[in-house]
């Protein structure tokens, strides 16, 4: 089974312009980004994709591997979509360009389940990690996942998901971390999938994949790690790293 990662890199973030280039530890955000992902030596290659010439040279300069979009993408599954359409891979990994702590135990636990996917059910995995803390779980930057009784996802929301009714219940809160692994065909149906109103309305791609009939098997792991959305995600990223 041959398996890559894609990191995809837009320039522009609308919360944190130019965060990809943000200075970690004398490295930027991608690059250490790029080495992590390497680092884990589970892949038969890494690549970043970018519309970004900035980050191309970024990512080339530094001996790594890097391609550039060929046409404007809404989000980072297109633009992935697009790289490896001609590639021959069974599995991709999308890990997220603001990912620096990026390790190895979490994505392996996210590629393993295909190994028992005998049936071919599963066409893309994805993590979470649980939520304890009322304002992590009210969040809106912090998308919730519930699942059934086989941890295939039910619905991503930016809500509190389940709703609180009986507080005695015992429901588990979990969040969504951004990383996918893809069968191949799963991600390069991706761009010819509609967008429907759940996407549209919670801004969540993941929706996207439920809206049309795709199953989403999602892994438990405790590692948080921390997602580079914000100045502030960075002052705390430089504070680990130190």
């Amino acid at each position: 089974m041959k398996i890559i990662s894609m990191i995809p890199a837009r320039y522009a973030a609308s919360r944190f312009p130019a965060k990809l280039m943000q200075d970690l530890g004398g490295k930027s955000v991608i690059l250490r980004t790029y080495e992590a992902t390497l680092k884990t030596g589970l892949f038969d290659d890494v690549y970043v994709v970018t519309d970004s010439d900035v980050i191309f040279e970024e990512i080339t300069t530094n001996g790594g591997k890097a391609i550039m979009s060929l046409k404007e993408h809404e989000c980072g599954s297109d633009r992935i979509a697009e790289a490896v359409e001609n590639m021959d891979v069974d599995i991709v990994v999308n890990v997220q360009g603001d990912e620096p702590f990026t390790e190895k135990e979490s994505l392996r636990k996210v590629l393993e389940v295909f190994n028992d996917d005998h049936h071919k059910e599963i066409d893309l995995a994805s993590l979470m990690t649980p939520l304890s803390d009322w304002e992590d779980i009210s969040n809106p930057n912090n998308v919730k996942v519930i699942v059934d009784n086989r941890d295939f996802a039910l619905y991503f929301s930016r809500s509190p998901i389940p709703y609180p009714r009986d507080k005695e219940a015992g429901a588990k809160y979990y969040k969504h971390k951004g990383i996918y692994a893809f069968r191949k065909q799963a991600l390069i149906e991706f761009p010819k999938m509609k967008m429907m109103p759940l996407e549209a309305t919670e801004k969540i791609e993941a929706i996207r994949f439920l809206e049309h009939g795709k199953r989403i098997k999602m892994v438990e792991t405790s590692v948080t790690g921390i997602e580079i959305d914000t100045p502030e995600d960075l002052e705390k990223a430089l504070k680990v790293w130190k």
